[in-house]
């Protein structure tokens, strides 16, 4: 028998236990509604994890092709050989079932062809079978119900895509009227502001007016005329602080 250290046994580990976790969330996907936003993160995830495990079984058989062309220089006979096919065959087909499972999207609703639990036990079955019939795990969805299915999903996507675009164009229109808002809410501050620099200007005109006749009346008035200007301010202030304080 071969030994425990045998690459093929090593690799063999490593995929079954990405099959067995792609299983786990194959199922938590078959829980999960096919509205939620969750079941579309899980589909990518399982449709990489797919075709990351098709590759490595595909690798492995190749290994196995080389070695069969001289199985005695590696240890090995048509048995272990024969044994090593079917474990590849059956995690194929596991696989497979898994990836066409998740394109079809029948699962989770029910529409498939193949019930859900007969999709779990074709699942559930464990890659040392001895079954020896493999043509039998390609036939698990007719032809007629896969094209079915696709142009289904492929309406619920063009449907989804749908939404989100009147979504997009709603947001636009709302930026746009928010813009316009910003627009003429900007055009009123600059009128307020020529308004404002108008009565500014006038206001200086006037002051520069009055500036000038003030100096014109303490010219013409001189010294004398000066004082005497300056008493009756200080007589009429008096007179005001009277009034208002005393009376």
């Amino acid at each position: 028998m071969p030994s425990a250290q045998d690459p093929f046994y090593v690799v063999k580990e490593e995929i079954q236990e990405s099959i067995d976790k792609l299983q786990s969330t194959f199922h938590q996907w078959e829980r999960i509604p096919s509205y939620a936003g969750d079941q579309v993160h899980l589909t990518k995830e399982l449709l990489t994890g797919c075709e990351s495990i098709e590759w490595q079984v595909d690798e492995l058989d190749k290994a196995i092709a080389v070695a069969a062309r001289d199985p005695s220089w590696y240890g090995i006979d048509e048995v272990e050989l024969e044994k090593r096919r079917r474990w590849t065959s059956t995690a194929r087909t596991q696989v497979g079932t898994m990836k066409r499972a998740v394109e079809a999207g029948k699962v989770s609703n029910g529409t498939g062809t193949t019930s859900a639990s007969a999709m779990r036990r074709e699942l559930m079955r464990m890659p040392d079978s001895d079954q020896k019939d493999r043509s039998n795990h390609y036939t698990a969805v007719d032809n007629d119900d896969i094209i079915s299915s696709e142009s289904d999903r492929q309406l619920l996507l063009i449907k989804q895509q749908d939404e989100e675009l009147d979504e997009l164009s709603a947001s636009v229109q709302r930026i746009g009227g928010v813009g316009l808002t910003i627009h003429e809410e900007l055009l009123a501050q600059e009128k307020i502001i020529d308004d404002l620099g108008t009565e500014m200007d006038s206001t200086s005109n006037r002051l520069d007016f009055v500036q000038k006749k003030v100096a014109m009346v303490m010219k013409k008035a001189g010294a004398k005329g000066q004082f005497m200007m300056i008493l009756f301010l200080v007589v009429l202030f008096i007179i005001l602080f009277v009034l208002v304080f005393f009376t």
